[in-house]
């Protein structure tokens, strides 16, 4: 073993506004460290910071955050309430749900919920 997972790190435009965003999603407390750095500890699971970069993204992410809802529905309508937008369509397979989003400034994340009863 070389380390270990410390925290996760998104780069963007306005890191305060991402954290605020994000702690709407997953809970926590906001550390601001700097103007260019600005670090959420959630109650459970990894710490996320965000982190001031001066380019745009343009494709999309190589890795995403999957954040495990109870409702899937009720998930899907307080993301979008907290700045957040559908990225296509609910997906349904024997695993569960999941509905891809996107945060204020364009990042991909995945809402999920476990196996629901699919009726055809």
């Amino acid at each position: 073993m070389i380390g270990r997972l410390d925290e996760v790190v998104v780069d963007c435009h306005d890191p305060m506004q991402l954290a605020e965003f994000w702690q709407r999603v997953l809970g926590g407390y906001i550390v601001r460290q700097s103007h260019e750095w600005v670090a959420l500890e959630p109650p459970t699971g990894l710490t996320v910071s965000f982190q001031l970069v001066p380019e745009a993204k343009v494709v999309k992410n190589r890795v995403h955050l999957d954040v495990d809802v109870g409702d899937l529905t009720e998930s899907i309508a307080a993301a979008e309430a907290a700045g957040a937008r559908r990225l296509g369509e609910v997906v349904y397979d024997e695993l569960g749900g999941f509905q891809v989003m996107a945060d204020p400034e364009g990042n991909e994340f995945c809402l999920i919920s476990g196996p629901t009863a699919i009726t055809a």
